[in-house]
Protein backbone atom coordinates (compact mmCIF):
# COMPACT_ATOMS: atom_id res chain seq x y z
CA UNK A 1 0.00 0.00 0.00
CA UNK A 2 2.56 2.40 0.96
CA UNK A 3 4.81 1.73 -2.43
CA UNK A 4 1.28 2.06 -4.23
CA UNK A 5 0.95 5.49 -2.29
CA UNK A 6 4.68 6.35 -3.12
CA UNK A 7 4.29 5.62 -6.84
CA UNK A 8 1.47 7.71 -7.32
CA UNK A 9 3.27 10.68 -5.48
CA UNK A 10 5.62 10.55 -7.75
CA UNK A 11 3.78 10.41 -11.06
CA UNK A 12 1.86 13.60 -9.27
CA UNK A 13 5.23 15.59 -8.53
CA UNK A 14 6.45 14.70 -12.63
CA UNK A 15 2.55 16.13 -13.70
CA UNK A 16 3.62 19.07 -11.62
CA UNK A 17 0.66 18.24 -8.98
CA UNK A 18 2.99 19.00 -6.31
CA UNK A 19 -0.35 19.50 -3.31
CA UNK A 20 -1.38 16.26 -4.57
CA UNK A 21 2.22 15.21 -4.87
CA UNK A 22 2.85 15.86 -0.73
CA UNK A 23 -0.67 14.59 0.44
CA UNK A 24 -0.25 11.24 -1.08
CA UNK A 25 3.40 11.44 0.39
CA UNK A 26 2.04 12.39 3.83
CA UNK A 27 -0.37 9.08 3.70
CA UNK A 28 2.75 6.87 2.48
CA UNK A 29 4.89 8.26 5.51
CA UNK A 30 1.53 7.23 7.79
CA UNK A 31 2.28 3.90 6.80
CA UNK A 32 5.58 3.59 6.05
CA UNK A 33 7.20 6.27 8.88
CA UNK A 34 10.56 4.79 8.97
CA UNK A 35 11.34 5.13 5.52
CA UNK A 36 13.49 8.31 4.71
CA UNK A 37 13.14 8.57 1.30
CA UNK A 38 9.66 9.17 1.78
CA UNK A 39 10.55 12.52 3.39
CA UNK A 40 13.75 13.45 0.88
CA UNK A 41 10.68 13.03 -1.24
CA UNK A 42 7.87 15.22 -0.28
CA UNK A 43 10.66 18.50 1.44
CA UNK A 44 11.15 18.26 -2.37
CA UNK A 45 7.16 18.82 -3.27
CA UNK A 46 7.12 21.58 -0.54
CA UNK A 47 10.35 23.22 -2.05
CA UNK A 48 8.34 22.96 -5.24
CA UNK A 49 5.21 24.83 -3.48
CA UNK A 50 7.39 27.13 -1.84
CA UNK A 51 6.51 25.71 1.79
CA UNK A 52 10.47 26.04 2.85
CA UNK A 53 9.74 25.27 6.70
CA UNK A 54 8.01 22.41 5.95
CA UNK A 55 10.83 21.26 3.52
CA UNK A 56 13.18 21.74 6.17
CA UNK A 57 11.31 19.52 8.82
CA UNK A 58 11.37 16.75 6.08
CA UNK A 59 14.70 17.07 5.29
CA UNK A 60 15.45 16.67 9.24
CA UNK A 61 13.22 14.17 9.94
CA UNK A 62 14.98 12.08 7.23
CA UNK A 63 18.51 13.12 8.24
CA UNK A 64 17.53 11.39 11.53
CA UNK A 65 16.73 8.19 10.05
CA UNK A 66 19.45 8.03 7.72
CA UNK A 67 22.40 10.07 8.07
CA UNK A 68 23.95 8.81 5.24
CA UNK A 69 21.48 10.10 2.38
CA UNK A 70 23.46 12.53 0.79
CA UNK A 71 20.13 14.17 -1.01
CA UNK A 72 18.56 14.76 2.52
CA UNK A 73 21.11 17.46 3.18
CA UNK A 74 20.53 18.78 -0.57
CA UNK A 75 17.12 19.42 0.34
CA UNK A 76 17.76 21.24 3.61
CA UNK A 77 20.42 23.04 1.90
CA UNK A 78 17.83 24.40 -0.64
CA UNK A 79 15.39 24.88 1.57
CA UNK A 80 17.68 26.92 4.04
CA UNK A 81 18.89 28.85 1.36
CA UNK A 82 15.01 29.80 0.23
CA UNK A 83 14.28 30.73 4.13
CA UNK A 84 17.76 33.21 3.74
CA UNK A 85 19.36 31.34 6.63
CA UNK A 86 22.78 31.03 4.74
CA UNK A 87 24.92 29.97 7.22
CA UNK A 88 22.65 26.57 8.44
CA UNK A 89 22.43 25.94 4.48
CA UNK A 90 26.27 25.69 3.52
CA UNK A 91 26.48 23.52 6.56
CA UNK A 92 24.12 21.32 5.51
CA UNK A 93 25.72 21.49 2.06
CA UNK A 94 28.71 20.68 3.04
CA UNK A 95 27.80 17.76 4.75
CA UNK A 96 26.01 16.41 1.90
CA UNK A 97 28.52 17.21 -0.34
CA UNK A 98 31.15 15.35 1.44
CA UNK A 99 28.83 12.05 0.89
CA UNK A 100 28.74 12.92 -2.84
CA UNK A 101 31.95 14.54 -4.46
CA UNK A 102 30.96 13.95 -7.93
CA UNK A 103 27.48 15.91 -7.55
CA UNK A 104 28.06 19.66 -9.31
CA UNK A 105 24.88 20.23 -7.10
CA UNK A 106 26.50 20.39 -3.66
CA UNK A 107 29.36 22.66 -5.18
CA UNK A 108 27.07 25.68 -7.18
CA UNK A 109 24.77 25.85 -4.01
CA UNK A 110 27.76 25.98 -1.69
CA UNK A 111 29.27 29.01 -3.57
CA UNK A 112 25.76 30.60 -3.92
CA UNK A 113 25.74 30.58 0.03
CA UNK A 114 29.01 31.73 0.38
CA UNK A 115 28.42 34.90 -1.68
CA UNK A 116 24.97 35.59 -0.23
CA UNK A 117 26.41 34.78 3.46
CA UNK A 118 29.34 37.70 2.46
CA UNK A 119 27.10 40.56 0.41
CA UNK A 120 24.53 40.06 4.05
CA UNK A 121 27.48 40.77 6.22
CA UNK A 122 28.84 43.70 3.99
CA UNK A 123 32.37 41.64 2.81
CA UNK A 124 31.29 41.29 -0.50
CA UNK A 125 33.84 44.16 -2.93
CA UNK A 126 31.26 45.56 -5.38
CA UNK A 127 32.69 44.54 -8.86
CA UNK A 128 32.17 40.89 -6.94
CA UNK A 129 28.31 42.24 -6.50
CA UNK A 130 27.87 43.47 -9.99
CA UNK A 131 30.04 40.38 -11.51
CA UNK A 132 27.01 38.05 -10.11
CA UNK A 133 24.31 40.25 -11.08
CA UNK A 134 25.45 40.19 -14.47
CA UNK A 135 26.02 36.12 -14.65
CA UNK A 136 24.08 34.79 -11.83
CA UNK A 137 24.72 31.09 -10.97
CA UNK A 138 22.67 28.71 -12.86
CA UNK A 139 21.35 25.65 -11.02
CA UNK A 140 20.55 22.01 -11.98
CA UNK A 141 18.42 19.53 -11.34
CA UNK A 142 15.38 22.12 -10.75
CA UNK A 143 17.04 23.89 -7.88
CA UNK A 144 16.18 27.46 -8.16
CA UNK A 145 18.65 29.99 -7.24
CA UNK A 146 17.69 32.58 -4.30
CA UNK A 147 16.97 35.89 -6.33
CA UNK A 148 18.01 39.21 -4.73
CA UNK A 149 14.53 40.50 -3.10
CA UNK A 150 13.92 40.72 0.34
CA UNK A 151 12.50 37.54 1.94
CA UNK A 152 8.70 38.89 2.37
CA UNK A 153 6.30 38.12 5.35
CA UNK A 154 4.33 35.31 3.28
CA UNK A 155 0.30 35.36 4.09
CA UNK A 156 -1.49 33.09 2.08
CA UNK A 157 -4.99 33.97 1.06
CA UNK A 158 -5.94 37.54 2.89
CA UNK A 159 -4.64 38.02 6.49
CA UNK A 160 -7.45 37.61 8.58
CA UNK A 161 -5.58 38.40 12.06
CA UNK A 162 -4.16 41.11 13.08
CA UNK A 163 -0.39 41.03 14.73
CA UNK A 164 1.63 42.91 17.02
CA UNK A 165 4.79 42.56 19.05
CA UNK A 166 6.95 44.00 21.82
CA UNK A 167 10.41 42.76 23.24
CA UNK A 168 12.50 43.03 26.41
CA UNK A 169 16.24 42.34 26.53
CA UNK A 170 15.96 38.51 26.39
CA UNK A 171 13.29 38.07 24.37
CA UNK A 172 10.19 39.55 21.68
CA UNK A 173 7.06 38.44 21.78
CA UNK A 174 4.58 38.31 19.20
CA UNK A 175 0.77 38.17 19.56
CA UNK A 176 -1.55 37.14 17.26
CA UNK A 177 -5.17 38.38 18.06
CA UNK A 178 -7.18 35.28 16.82
CA UNK A 179 -10.25 34.38 19.34
CA UNK A 180 -11.35 30.95 19.94
CA UNK A 181 -8.93 28.92 17.53
CA UNK A 182 -8.40 25.28 19.12
CA UNK A 183 -4.61 24.54 20.33
CA UNK A 184 -4.65 21.49 17.84
CA UNK A 185 -5.52 23.74 14.78
CA UNK A 186 -2.39 25.57 15.76
CA UNK A 187 1.30 25.00 13.84
CA UNK A 188 4.27 27.24 14.85
CA UNK A 189 7.82 25.88 13.42
CA UNK A 190 11.30 28.53 14.25
CA UNK A 191 14.05 28.37 12.03
CA UNK A 192 18.00 30.35 12.66
CA UNK A 193 15.90 33.35 11.77
CA UNK A 194 12.37 32.51 10.43
CA UNK A 195 8.92 32.58 11.96
CA UNK A 196 6.33 30.64 10.39
CA UNK A 197 2.30 30.33 11.74
CA UNK A 198 -0.30 27.95 10.20
CA UNK A 199 -3.59 28.23 11.76
CA UNK A 200 -5.52 26.00 10.02
CA UNK A 201 -9.56 26.53 9.90
CA UNK A 202 -12.46 24.79 8.82
CA UNK A 203 -14.40 24.88 5.41
CA UNK A 204 -11.45 27.77 4.80
CA UNK A 205 -8.58 28.33 3.55
CA UNK A 206 -5.47 27.78 6.25
CA UNK A 207 -4.21 31.25 7.43
CA UNK A 208 -0.33 31.26 7.31
CA UNK A 209 2.32 33.76 8.30
CA UNK A 210 6.05 33.58 7.33
CA UNK A 211 8.58 36.25 7.92
CA UNK A 212 12.27 36.03 8.48
CA UNK A 213 12.95 37.97 11.88
CA UNK A 214 15.25 41.43 12.40
CA UNK A 215 17.63 38.81 14.21
CA UNK A 216 18.57 35.47 15.19
CA UNK A 217 16.62 33.56 17.77
CA UNK A 218 17.34 30.24 20.03
CA UNK A 219 15.24 27.80 18.45
CA UNK A 220 14.94 25.53 21.48
CA UNK A 221 13.90 28.37 24.25
CA UNK A 222 11.27 29.46 21.75
CA UNK A 223 7.62 28.54 22.85
CA UNK A 224 4.07 29.18 22.26
CA UNK A 225 0.96 29.30 23.74
CA UNK A 226 -2.89 29.19 22.36
CA UNK A 227 -5.28 31.30 24.72
CA UNK A 228 -9.02 32.18 23.61
CA UNK A 229 -8.43 35.07 22.25
CA UNK A 230 -4.50 35.29 21.09
CA UNK A 231 -1.48 33.31 20.25
CA UNK A 232 1.13 34.18 22.42
CA UNK A 233 4.85 33.52 20.66
CA UNK A 234 7.90 34.06 22.34
CA UNK A 235 11.08 34.35 20.81
CA UNK A 236 14.24 34.01 22.38
CA UNK A 237 16.95 36.27 20.90
CA UNK A 238 20.34 35.15 20.09
CA UNK A 239 21.39 38.31 21.12
CA UNK A 240 20.74 40.88 23.53
CA UNK A 241 20.33 43.85 20.92
CA UNK A 242 17.11 46.27 20.10
CA UNK A 243 14.88 45.07 17.17
CA UNK A 244 13.21 48.38 15.20
CA UNK A 245 11.07 45.57 13.57
CA UNK A 246 9.69 42.20 13.91
CA UNK A 247 10.92 41.90 10.51
CA UNK A 248 14.32 41.71 8.32
CA UNK A 249 15.45 44.37 6.26
CA UNK A 250 18.78 44.72 4.20
CA UNK A 251 19.60 47.98 6.73
CA UNK A 252 18.96 45.92 10.09
CA UNK A 253 22.83 45.63 10.24
CA UNK A 254 23.52 49.15 11.35
CA UNK A 255 20.60 49.00 14.03
CA UNK A 256 21.78 45.37 15.58
CA UNK A 257 25.27 47.23 16.58
CA UNK A 258 22.87 48.75 19.35
CA UNK A 259 22.98 46.46 22.49
CA UNK A 260 19.52 46.57 24.88
CA UNK A 261 20.89 47.00 28.51
CA UNK A 262 20.92 43.52 30.45
CA UNK A 263 18.94 45.60 33.24
CA UNK A 264 16.27 43.01 34.43
CA UNK A 265 14.27 46.17 35.45
CA UNK A 266 14.07 47.84 32.02
CA UNK A 267 10.20 47.47 30.39
CA UNK A 268 9.82 46.02 26.73
CA UNK A 269 10.45 48.18 24.42
CA UNK A 270 8.49 48.75 21.29
CA UNK A 271 8.60 49.42 17.95
CA UNK A 272 9.24 53.58 17.24
CA UNK A 273 6.50 53.62 14.49
CA UNK A 274 3.82 52.87 16.37
CA UNK A 275 2.71 54.72 19.77
CA UNK A 276 3.89 53.07 22.81
CA UNK A 277 1.00 50.99 25.05
CA UNK A 278 0.98 49.76 28.66
CA UNK A 279 1.47 45.97 27.47
CA UNK A 280 1.41 45.27 31.42
CA UNK A 281 -2.61 46.34 31.93
CA UNK A 282 -3.22 45.05 28.26
CA UNK A 283 -1.74 41.54 28.99
CA UNK A 284 -3.82 42.13 32.31
CA UNK A 285 -6.46 42.53 30.88
CA UNK A 286 -6.48 39.92 28.53
CA UNK A 287 -5.90 37.47 31.56
CA UNK A 288 -8.46 38.38 33.49
CA UNK A 289 -10.85 38.37 30.26
CA UNK A 290 -10.18 34.81 29.54
CA UNK A 291 -10.26 33.72 33.50
CA UNK A 292 -14.05 35.50 33.70
CA UNK A 293 -15.39 33.92 30.55
CA UNK A 294 -17.95 32.46 30.50
CA UNK A 295 -18.59 29.20 28.72
CA UNK A 296 -21.45 26.29 28.02
CA UNK A 297 -21.86 22.63 26.66
CA UNK A 298 -18.73 21.83 24.51
CA UNK A 299 -16.80 25.03 24.69
CA UNK A 300 -16.71 25.13 28.33
CA UNK A 301 -15.46 21.77 28.25
CA UNK A 302 -12.95 22.00 25.83
CA UNK A 303 -11.13 25.28 27.75
CA UNK A 304 -11.29 22.84 30.97
CA UNK A 305 -9.15 19.97 29.09
CA UNK A 306 -7.03 23.02 27.55
CA UNK A 307 -6.17 24.80 30.96
CA UNK A 308 -5.21 20.88 31.93
CA UNK A 309 -3.30 20.38 29.35
CA UNK A 310 -1.72 24.03 29.37
CA UNK A 311 -0.49 23.43 32.83
CA UNK A 312 0.00 19.77 32.69
CA UNK A 313 3.98 17.99 32.87
CA UNK A 314 5.06 16.69 29.80
CA UNK A 315 4.44 12.65 31.02
CA UNK A 316 0.69 13.81 31.72
CA UNK A 317 0.29 15.74 27.96
CA UNK A 318 1.84 12.53 26.19
CA UNK A 319 -0.81 10.81 28.10
CA UNK A 320 -3.79 12.77 27.00
CA UNK A 321 -2.01 13.21 23.11
CA UNK A 322 -2.01 9.17 23.16
CA UNK A 323 -4.69 8.43 24.54
CA UNK A 324 -6.79 10.76 22.81
CA UNK A 325 -5.55 9.87 18.99
CA UNK A 326 -5.57 5.71 19.55
CA UNK A 327 -9.19 5.68 20.99
CA UNK A 328 -10.48 8.21 18.61
CA UNK A 329 -11.41 11.07 20.53
CA UNK A 330 -13.42 8.56 23.25
CA UNK A 331 -10.39 8.13 25.86
CA UNK A 332 -8.63 11.23 27.90
CA UNK A 333 -6.35 10.11 30.65
CA UNK A 334 -3.15 12.22 32.21
CA UNK A 335 -1.90 9.25 33.88
CA UNK A 336 1.65 8.28 31.30
CA UNK A 337 2.24 4.75 33.19
CA UNK A 338 -1.25 3.96 32.45
CA UNK A 339 -1.10 4.26 28.72
CA UNK A 340 2.45 4.38 27.61
CA UNK A 341 3.23 0.52 27.13
CA UNK A 342 -0.24 -0.44 25.85
CA UNK A 343 -3.02 0.96 22.77
CA UNK A 344 -5.67 2.84 24.45
CA UNK A 345 -8.64 1.25 22.65
CA UNK A 346 -11.90 3.48 22.06
CA UNK A 347 -14.65 3.57 24.77
CA UNK A 348 -17.58 5.37 22.89
CA UNK A 349 -20.45 6.64 25.25
CA UNK A 350 -23.84 4.42 26.36
CA UNK A 351 -25.87 3.70 23.34
CA UNK A 352 -23.23 4.79 20.60
CA UNK A 353 -21.36 1.91 18.71
CA UNK A 354 -17.44 2.50 17.65
CA UNK A 355 -17.09 2.16 13.82
CA UNK A 356 -13.84 1.96 11.95
CA UNK A 357 -14.19 3.92 8.57
CA UNK A 358 -12.56 2.23 5.41
CA UNK A 359 -10.78 4.51 3.61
Amino acid sequence: MASDLEARAKEAFIDDHFELSVELYTQAIALSPKKAELYIDRAQANIKLGHYTEAVADANKAIELDPSNSKAYLRKGTACLKLEEYQTAKVALETGSAMAPGDSRFSSLIKECEKLIAEEMGDLPQESVEETVQEPVLPTNNVVPVSDQLHQATVEAKPKFRHEFYQKPEEVVVTIFAKGIPAESVAVEFGEQILSVTINLPDEDAYRFQTRLFGKIIREKCKFLVLSTKIEIRLAKAEPITWTSLEFKKDNRITQSISVPASGSQRPSYPSSKPKRDWDKIEAEVKKEEKDEKLDGDAALNKFFRDIYKDADEDTRRAMQKSFVESNGTVLSTNWKEVGTKKVEGSPPDGMELKKWEI
